[in-house]
């Protein structure tokens, strides 16, 4: 799905949002400045396989170390790895450093389970990318969750275990 497709569908949904074009960025410390610009929740994305064959996309909070270990006994999955790049592109519609939850929208099919931090879920703005990293956009966290069940992909909410 193009990303004219992704806004028109948030706007089906009554969610608004805002936006902001940038540099293309890869990865967290890159985004520091946009993090500035846009004051809100800022999100980090893994793509994983569970040792099952099952694909995961994962949101939380950009500042968090997560313990993938204890990330997979918190969500009921056995042992996480991450996904490869062409699993993500055929699966999601994204490249490596665009990953977002919004590219669910993309698998229609139900094949990615979507996970989603706990702390975002209140959050007034939670930033990610549209679909590509060139852009950043706000919602609430409200809005990201209904945007994610009108596209069959109802996350699980979960606290997400740190690494010390």
């Amino acid at each position: 799905m193009s990303e004219a497709q992704l806004y028109a569908d948030l706007a089906a949904l009554g969610i608004a949002w805002n936006a902001l074009e940038h540099e293309a960025v890869f990865t967290v410390e890159e985004s520091e400045a946009i993090h500035a610009a846009l004051p809100g929740a800022h999100t980090k994305n893994l793509f994983l396989k569970n040792a099952d064959g099952t694909f995961w996309l994962v949101t939380v909070d950009h500042a968090k170390r997560m313990d993938l270990k204890a990330l997979a006994g918190a969500v009921g999955a056995k042992k996480f790895s991450f996904g490869k790049a062409e699993d993500m592109e055929r699966l999601l519609g994204v490249t490596p450093g665009a990953v977002t939850p919004l590219a669910a929208i993309n698998d229609a099919g139900g094949a990615v389970r979507v996970v989603i931090d706990a702390d975002l879920v209140d959050a007034a703005k939670v930033h990610v990318h549209p679909l590509r990293n060139t852009a950043t956009i706000g919602l609430s966290g409200g809005d990201l969750l209904r945007a994610l069940a009108g596209w069959n992909h109802a996350p699980i909410v979960s606290g997400i275990p740190e690494r010390p």
